[in-house]
């Protein structure tokens, strides 16, 4: 049969997933990346890595596909975003580990240009606030203490350029681009020309040779070197999109008002916000959704990003208190409340639509009525919570919300589903694949090459499994104001 690749470079893992004309799961392959904290607040990766695991799963699943007897016709990327890559073009050799989005050594620098008064302009060019979450603060930060100094030709690369110019060829021949949903979370792009902005360059004292040239979300970007991964030679590369905009199209919201909550590492909530840029919203950031290039308009969305969710549900196994992530749900029900313990999952800071990044995270409540269970009950409803403040900032901005369409590990919960429905007053539908960030790349690789015809072939192939509508929200209301508490606390 035909099938469409999706390479998905996340934050905690890369998978490899293979899709068939109907979008479904044929085959994957998943490694883990390792984790780096150098210091408190500071998260890092190996790039090399990153593409050494994009090779290896390509492979695995490319290797099968022919041996089975299958066509692979496209391969779509996908990719945790903003987190950045400093790199020698002329060598193929990283400056230093890459600094991930979660990393907040930037912070200090957002404030000293916050308090310059370059917030505004920042705003209004970008779309985003000055936050070390984005990755020009990232660029700075390298570049001031000159780690790329002995450099020939210094690059700075999103994980989706990175592993583009790995996968066709990277020092022979390799082609450095990247797409405006992923750009345009730099700081470094005009939201309305959709290229780096000379102002923006300036203030972060980035050179535009350093940055991979900007086109569409769907075009033909390249093709998969033999030299790379030979089971896929010569497999055009012809979508790409950051990963939580990829979620946003794998789920189908091609209609303005239509919402996704991807409960992964972080909570990302992202709203289709029309072709249009949009307002402002108090809370909120705006981004590109998707660029279609010759086949369409380009799509702006409203995003709320919480910093830590899954990541929080590691952090309980870690400690011992679950032996897998998937024991927190049976955990969180074995107890008919959290007894007042409230869970503030801000470890690396608050994202939308607080943006505190000095605030840490914390546990308020605790009495010796507070067990095991209630300490995961409050997890799950803090889950719950960070995104209800999301839809709540959607709504202060004017946007109706018809339906959140949920997808990520943690979305496999009910209980967390149906607080989420009475939380945020909407119906919540669980897509039936939690890996729409895979789907959605392979979904905008497949309509590039002319695999699907439309958006609307695409939507008449989206599913739900479950839906979970709101209840009395009397008691979820008492609980998030006390949550609200325990955040001013943090």
């Amino acid at each position: 049969m035909d099938l469409i690749l999706a390479l998905d470079a996340g934050t905690t893992g890369v998978r490899t997933v293979a899709f068939d004309h109907d979008l479904e799961v044929i085959d994957e392959e998943y490694r883990e990346i390792t984790q780096y904290f150098p210091s408190p607040g500071e998260v890092e990766h190996d790039a090399q890595e990153i593409a050494e695991l994009a090779i290896s799963t390509l492979s695995q699943v490319g290797t099968r596909a022919s041996r089975d007897g299958h066509r692979v016709l496209a391969l779509g990327i996908t990719n945790q975003r903003e987190t950045t890559v400093g790199f020698d073009r002329e060598s193929g050799q990283p400056l230093q580990r890459a600094i991930v989005w979660q990393d907040r050594r930037t912070a200090e620098l957002c404030r000293d240009l916050e308090r310059e008064g370059h917030g505004p302009t920042v705003r209004s060019t970008t779309g985003l606030v000055l936050d070390s979450y984005f990755s020009a603060t990232k660029m700075k930060w390298m570049l001031d203490r000159g780690v790329a100094d002995s450099a020939t030709t210094p690059s700075f690369a999103t994980v989706d350029s990175w592993l583009l110019w790995n996968l066709t060829g990277a020092i022979h021949g390799g082609v450095f681009r990247t797409e405006a949903s992923n750009a345009s979370r730099t700081l470094l792009m005009d939201l309305t020309s959709r290229n780096w902005s000379p102002e923006m360059l300036t203030l972060f004292g980035v050179d535009a040779t350093m940055l991979a040239d900007v086109g569409p979300s769907a075009s033909h970007f390249g093709a998969v070197s033999g030299d790379v991964v030979p089971s896929l030679a010569g497999v055009p590369i012809t979508g790409v999109l950051g990963d939580q905009q990829s979620a946003l199209f794998g789920q189908a919201c091609f209609e303005v008002g239509m919402v996704k909550a991807t409960y992964g590492t972080g909570a990302f909530v992202l709203a289709n916000a029309g072709t249009s840029v949009p307002a402002v919203v108090d809370g909120l950031v705006t981004t590109v959704a998707w660029d279609l290039g010759d086949l369409g308009r380009t799509s702006y969305a409203l995003e709320g990003s919480a910093f830590v969710a899954g990541a929080a549900v590691q952090w309980l196994r870690d400690l011992g208190l679950i032996a897998t992530s998937s024991d927190l749900e049976g955990l969180a029900l074995s107890v008919a409340d959290s007894a007042g313990a409230q869970f503030v999952p801000a470890f690396t800071g608050l994202g939308s639509p607080f943006w505190r990044s000095d605030a840490r995270g914390a546990v308020t409540g605790l009495s010796y009525g507070v067990g095991r269970g209630q300490l995961a009950r409050a997890l799950v409803e803090a889950l719950a919570y960070q995104v209800r403040a999301m839809t709540d900032a959607f709504r202060e901005g004017g946007l109706d919300l018809t339906e959140l369409r949920c997808d990520g590990g943690a979305a496999a919960m009910d209980l967390l589903l149906s607080l989420q429905a009475t939380n945020s007053r909407v119906t919540v539908r669980r897509s039936s694949t939690l890996e729409a960030t895979a789907r959605g790349a392979a979904s905008i690789a497949g309509l590039q090459i002319g695999l699907w015809h439309s958006l609307d072939d695409l939507k008449d192939r989206w599913r739900a499994t479950a839906s979970f509508a709101p209840d009395e929200p009397l008691f979820v209301d008492a609980g998030y104001s006390s949550w609200r508490h325990a955040l001013e606390r943090a």
